[in-house]
């Protein structure tokens, strides 16, 4: 996906990950989630405009807590960690981070005492409702960050470091629970990373076929169609793409609720207007899972029969290459079950 403005969201498990993603596009600004193990060289090829280190239901002091390149804070991308990401930006550039005397979990009031950047919408000694949700706190700040919102609890609810665009807060701006948790994240998109609001939910599928077309090329493609989201919207957007040229297959497994077969042909042949073949191998599948018991079993007895399901009418796919979205967003994309 080109983007010249993308945000990056780094994600250490939060319940609250995709929130934040519909926060920013809210904003009309592009953004995708990533693992937290993204490698460096990864990053750096998606070229985001901004980063956004999730929270997360992890202490930085557990062993196998999940951590983030350091490297990435030396790259003048201007940087956002919530909650987690807060307390393990901390730690990773040489401030204390402790153990909190109990969990803070619920509704707080921060109290603003450094009203800029990403509390610019904000004035002096402004109280503001917040939701918090974390174990440790952040006991004395790295070097160059200044505190800039305070609680009753901790005097570095919010902190920054200008010279650097990297900021972080202890709670979640995300949530409904911060009412004015949007100004904080607009703030950060547009007056520190200096997005613009420009995208939209049609400009992401208009690049998406544009993409396609120019992946594809003059070749056919043939689609893996399960039904589901993932390569339903998938089938979509290649067929808008390439149009007939793209062969959907269908295989109906014999383990799909009832009357959903037919539905799905309805639904892409008909409706969609896509062209697909279904298979129905459902005896084939079925006789397969004969006397199987437990879920690895039954899962190993079902793939095992996906190749030869749609094998059986290859001789009708003609297409030049076969083209493996698994979904519509992905670079590397392949149309291939659910």
């Amino acid at each position: 996906m080109s983007q010249s403005q993308y945000i990056l969201i780094l994600d250490f498990g939060s319940q609250y990950t995709q929130l934040i993603a519909r926060r920013i596009r809210e904003e009309r600004v592009y953004c995708e989630i990533q693992p937290c193990t993204l490698d460096i060289k990864a990053l750096e090829d998606h070229k985001p405009k901004a980063i956004v280190l999730s929270g997360g239901p992890n202490s930085v002091f557990e062993e196998n807590a999940p951590q983030v390149d350091p490297k990435i804070f030396e790259l003048g991308i201007p940087i956002l960690g919530i909650c987690y990401g807060m307390q393990l930006l901390s730690h990773v550039l040489g401030g204390k981070v402790i153990r909190a005397d109990h969990h803070e979990y619920g509704p707080a009031q921060v109290e603003v005492n450094n009203p800029s950047s990403i509390l610019s919408s904000f004035s002096m000694h402004q109280k503001l409702d917040v939701w918090m949700s974390h174990g440790d706190r952040v006991e004395s700040l790295p070097e160059g960050f200044v505190p800039m919102a305070k609680t009753s609890s901790t005097p570095f609810a919010a902190v920054g470091n200008e010279a650097n665009k990297i900021y972080a807060v202890q709670f979640h701006p995300e949530v409904a629970h911060t009412p004015q948790g949007e100004e904080i994240i607009a703030s950060f998109l547009f007056d520190v990373a200096g997005c613009k609001p420009t995208w939209t939910p049609g400009s992401f599928v208009d690049e998406s076929i544009a993409s396609i077309k120019a992946q594809i090329g003059d070749a056919e493609a043939v689609c893996g169609l399960s039904g589901g989201v993932d390569s339903s919207v998938a089938a979509v957007l290649v067929a808008k793409a390439i149009e007939k040229k793209l062969t959907c297959i269908f295989v109906d497994n014999g383990l799909l609720r009832l009357g959903e077969a037919k539905e799905v042909v309805r639904t892409f042949r008909d409706n969609f207007g896509l062209n697909l073949v279904h298979v129905d191998a459902s005896e084939q599948f079925l006789d397969a899972l004969g006397g199987s018991h437990g879920r690895p079993t039954s899962r190993s007895s079902r793939s095992g029969h996906y190749p030869r399901g749609r094998n059986s009418r290859r001789r009708i796919v003609r297409a030049d290459l076969a083209v493996v979205l698994r979904t519509a967003s992905s670079k590397n994309s392949g149309c291939h079950g659910r």
